[in-house]
């Protein structure tokens, strides 16, 4: 399907399931708005290189998802949204009468909040273009809950609630909203991460993989970035737009059982 003539906005997209996610909608024609909470040359370059190989418009647009301000500024300054792709997110590990409050407050600010203030911002400008679609990016965590991870998994759990909350206010719209819930992604930080945690489990890479990152996920496999951005491609077409509230997982069958 061709989304030439309509304006992807992505958080948290300067790298990973961002822009993976950026990059599969720019494949299929949109327009796309690339964010981060850096201003560097290199964010500003990503975006032109990303343009100029699928042919479409693409910028890039520094704002701080853990300020409601700068999430709403973002919407305002793209100026169009036709698609919203809410991904920006990070974590923080700790038992929860451990869990520093400032990771619990900046977790629920950008991994929630933020996405509170897009989805407000952005939704005149649908309603006003008579066409949207709001795509979270929550994760396994927002259908099964992991121990140590109280405020990634709160938020997720948010994210689902939140998608399910807009999909019912705006079902006579030809707008729909949906959340994406992968479960663990093949991305440059994960990949990063393998030799530093084979080591620590004194295993090979191949059996740390199996057996620790993906001890949750039966497939043994990890998802990829395209694939969510495929997904998110498919969320956007006619074929979806009766599609609207659900948290669809990606996940190699975790949340099956």
């Amino acid at each position: 399907m061709s989304l030439a003539g309509k304006t992807a906005i992505i958080t948290g997209s300067n790298s990973g399931i961002g822009l993976g996610v950026a990059r599969a909608l720019a494949g299929a024609g949109a327009d796309v708005v690339l964010n981060s909470f850096t201003d560097r040359e290199e964010d500003h370059k990503l975006a032109e290189d990303l343009g100029r190989e699928f042919g479409v418009k693409a910028r890039y647009i520094q704002a701080d998802m853990s300020k409601g301000d700068q999430a709403r500024a973002l919407v305002e300054k793209a100026g169009v949204c036709d698609i919203l792709v809410n991904n920006a997110g990070i974590q923080h590990v700790a038992p929860i009468d451990e869990f520093p409050v400032d990771k619990w407050d900046a977790i629920i600010a950008i991994n929630l909040n933020s996405s509170f203030h897009t989805i407000a911002a952005a939704l005149p400008m649908m309603r006003k273009a008579g066409w949207g679609r709001i795509i979270n990016i929550a994760s396994a965590h927002g259908l099964r809950a992991s121990p140590f991870k109280s405020a990634y998994v709160s938020a997720k759990h948010g994210i689902v609630g939140m998608i399910k909350t807009v999909a019912l206010e705006t079902a006579r719209e030809p707008i729909t909203a949906n959340a994406i819930c992968p479960g663990y992604v093949l991305t440059p930080l994960v990949e990063a991460q393998i030799p530093d945690t084979a080591k620590e489990y004194k295993m090979s890479e191949e059996e740390v993989v199996e057996k620790v990152i993906l001890a949750k996920q039966p497939s043994k496999e990890f998802a990829t970035v395209e694939q969510i951005g495929g997904l998110a491609v498919f969320l956007c077409s006619d074929a979806a737009e009766q599609i609207t509230g659900q948290p669809i997982a990606v996940d190699g069958g975790w949340t099956a059982a």
